[in-house]
């Protein structure tokens, strides 16, 4: 398969950004919104793959098929989803089975529990103003709560969702 050079380039320097930047320089840390940057990325990078191998199927003379701007442009935006929601899977467990924080952590000061409910009934409860976290009866010293990852991944997807959506546009 032929990558398109530009495409080709444009995917090595994402991995330099993410993997040499990003953990080996602890951009993720330096640069609070260095992961969004690069989950939008992602998502235009993988929409432009998932075009471009549409686009490989709709000039190869072997099986011939004519498949509509618009297809194409669905084709690469459910790519693109699908390469991102692999990735936060990937994520997930790795820090399930290997102890990493690939879904970086955030402090919230506020929650919305249904645990908490004493009827059982799903009725929500809602925790205000949270200013401290504390394990085994020590403070963790994070003014808030720490949420392990899912405000993470629901950031990720949907800055991948943005950057699958502009380049389905600009490809459409």
């Amino acid at each position: 398969i032929n990558i398109p050079s530009t495409l080709e380039i444009i995917i090595l320097l994402f991995i330099f950004a993410a993997e040499i930047l990003g953990e080996i320089a602890c951009y993720y840390i330096k640069f609070p919104y260095w992961d969004s940057i690069l989950h939008t990325i992602n998502g235009f990078i993988c929409a432009a793959i998932g075009f471009s191998l549409v686009d490989i199927f709709n000039r190869n003379d072997r099986f011939k098929i004519e498949l509509s701007p618009l297809f194409m442009a669905i084709v690469a935006f459910c790519f693109s989803m699908t390469i991102g929601v692999l990735w936060e899977f990937f994520e997930y467990f790795c820090d399930l089975f290997l102890g990493t924080d690939m879904q970086k952590d955030f402090i919230i000061n506020n929650i919305s529990t249904v645990i908490l409910d004493p009827t059982k009934s799903n009725n929500c409860v809602i925790i205000k103003d949270i200013t401290d976290t504390a394990v085994n009866g020590e403070s963790l010293g994070v003014n808030g709560y720490i949420d392990i990852g899912l405000i993470d991944t629901m950031k990720d997807l949907l800055v991948n969702f943005v950057g699958a959506v502009v380049f389905s546009i600009i490809g459409f």
